[in-house]
């Protein structure tokens, strides 16, 4: 089975964290949050204080097979200033790990030059930002081991892109039905 990590920073947008955690703990996927303030919780940009499960300093990221860098601001500027997390950004792209990114934090993996060649999307305003990236305004783009989606109001097509990836269409539909989404994903 498939183990994640969410990483949450000062200032990290709530939806968009919280609904990959639910999604992905429904279906039994081992997810950690994960905060890199340097203890064991993180405030939202809306003020929310998050209780995490872990402490960057404390994972050994060999046991992980997915990173996903949640938005908000200034959430998503705090992660990129994390050296400790950039740095195994860049080992889970150099190993082609799985790397998911939401909001403006797709704007990380393209100022790494991640996005050279991959369809990506973001918050709107960070286009600049997706370099070398064919730029969609899908909801959510996969394009090899990166998903990137577009904000808070795409959280649960997100979310459930990455159950898709971990654990296949059928277990991702299936959730979906279970909790009720309308249209189809």
């Amino acid at each position: 089975m498939a183990k994640t990590a969410i990483f949450l920073a000062t200032g990290f947008e709530e939806i968009e964290a919280l609904t990959v955690v639910d999604l992905l703990r429904r279906v039994h996927v081992e997810i950690d949050m994960v905060s890199i303030t340097g203890e064991k919780r993180a405030i939202g940009s809306h003020g929310i204080v998050v209780e995490t499960d872990k402490i960057i300093n404390q994972l050994n990221f060999s046991e992980y097979d997915m990173l996903i860098l949640p938005g908000g601001m200034p959430g998503t500027l705090n992660l990129e200033a994390c050296e400790v997390l950039m740095t195994q950004v860049d080992a889970f792209y150099r190993q082609e790990k799985l790397l998911a990114a939401i909001c403006a934090a797709p704007s990380i993996l393209g100022h790494k030059g991640m996005l050279n060649g991959k369809t990506a999307c973001c918050y709107p305003g960070f286009e600049k930002d997706l370099t070398g990236a064919v730029v969609s305004y899908e909801p959510v783009c996969a394009d090899g081991n990166i998903i990137t989606s577009r904000g808070m109001g795409c959280a649960v097509e997100f979310g459930l892109k990455i159950v898709e990836t971990i654990l296949g269409e059928e277990i991702s539909r299936e959730l979906a039905d279970a909790i009720i989404v309308s249209k189809e994903i």
